[in-house]
């Protein structure tokens, strides 16, 4: 993405546990700021602890948004994502504010850098026909289905990862086109922004601090969060909220299917897998990404001068 015209925000991203939103509240200490959360777990209600929400304390710093706008039976997408970001960049502006779209979800930083495609939304007939024969048949079974005809879409997918797969033979059964048909050239963003990418180089550094958050997350109450969690009448165990980082091994712990040992060193491990996939997002972006290693002498006041461009 070329910035052609003078940013109007900020985009922060990095993996897990790299300070991202560390940083984006001292930037608000110095600069009137908004954050906008662009983390796909924060969005839900209830899922507080283990998805590092921002704290009262950490809120009152600043305006937060996109926090707490969906129930855990609800989805939400980066088209959802696009279109708050669009709503709310604007509103801040007019406030006078800077907006921080601060997160790790790179899936909507790639929607809201290169656009969207467009893909036709599903009919209840279509989705409902799709669930019926995955509960019969099995997601592996449906993930078959999609490499027949769509094998580009269906490589790159989980034989379990039924929402996307879900979708994608949404998209088949309702034009007669593979969904990675619909992925066109890259289009200009809604507005535009800096991005800073926070890429640390000392890698067992970020794994220890992966490990450390966790156990405060657990010392903070994490498993009975879980607990609240699935005694919802919404709870789903495949549902888009529980796929966040953590949530999946602690219901598995909960239900009885592993110890609290093996819980605990395979959350870890899940995040750290996370982390190395944002990685791996942020190194195949454009140069136009200004990347600062967040554990060096600097860093800060590398981010912060990127912040005062936007202003």
């Amino acid at each position: 993405m070329e910035v052609s015209q003078k940013p109007i925000a900020l985009l922060l991203l990095g993996p897990t546990a790299s300070g991202k939103s560390a940083m984006s509240l001292e930037i608000a200490k110095r600069i009137p700021s908004e954050v906008i959360s662009i983390d796909s777990a924060l969005v839900y209600r209830g899922m507080d602890v283990g998805s590092a929400k921002p704290t009262a304390a950490e809120r009152a710093v600043c305006p937060h948004h996109l926090l707490d706008v969906r129930d855990i039976g609800e989805s939400y997408s980066a088209a959802d994502f696009v279109a708050d970001a669009v709503r709310l960049v604007p509103e801040i502006r007019a406030r006078g504010n800077l907006p921080l779209i601060v997160g790790g979800t790179m899936l909507y930083a790639k929607a809201l850098r290169e656009g969207l495609n467009d893909m036709p939304s599903t009919p209840p007939e279509v989705r409902e026909a799709v669930a019926r024969e995955a509960a019969e048949l099995g997601w592996p079974a449906m993930h078959a289905k999609l490499a027949e005809v769509d094998p580009v879409t269906a490589a790159r997918l989980a034989p379990n990862d039924s929402q996307r797969i879900g979708r994608a033979l949404e998209v088949w059964r309702m034009t007669g086109k593979p969904l990675s048909s619909f992925h066109t050239a890259p289009k200009d963003p809604p507005f535009p922004f800096l991005t800073v990418g926070l890429v640390p180089e000392d890698r067992q550094l970020l794994h220890k601090r992966i490990e450390v958050r966790f156990d405060q997350m657990l010392a903070q109450g994490f498993l009975e969060e879980v607990r609240r969690l699935m005694a919802r009448p919404d709870f789903d165990p495949e549902s888009p909220a529980m796929r966040a980082v953590g949530y999946r091994q602690a219901v598995a712990y909960l239900k009885g299917e592993t110890d609290a040992a093996a819980f605990r060193l395979a959350g870890i491990a899940a995040t750290r897998q996370l982390a190395k996939r944002q990685l791996t997002w942020l190194r195949g972006m454009p140069e136009d990404v200004l990347w600062v290693d967040p554990f060096r002498p600097g860093a800060f006041e590398a981010v912060l001068a990127a912040a005062e461009r936007c202003r």
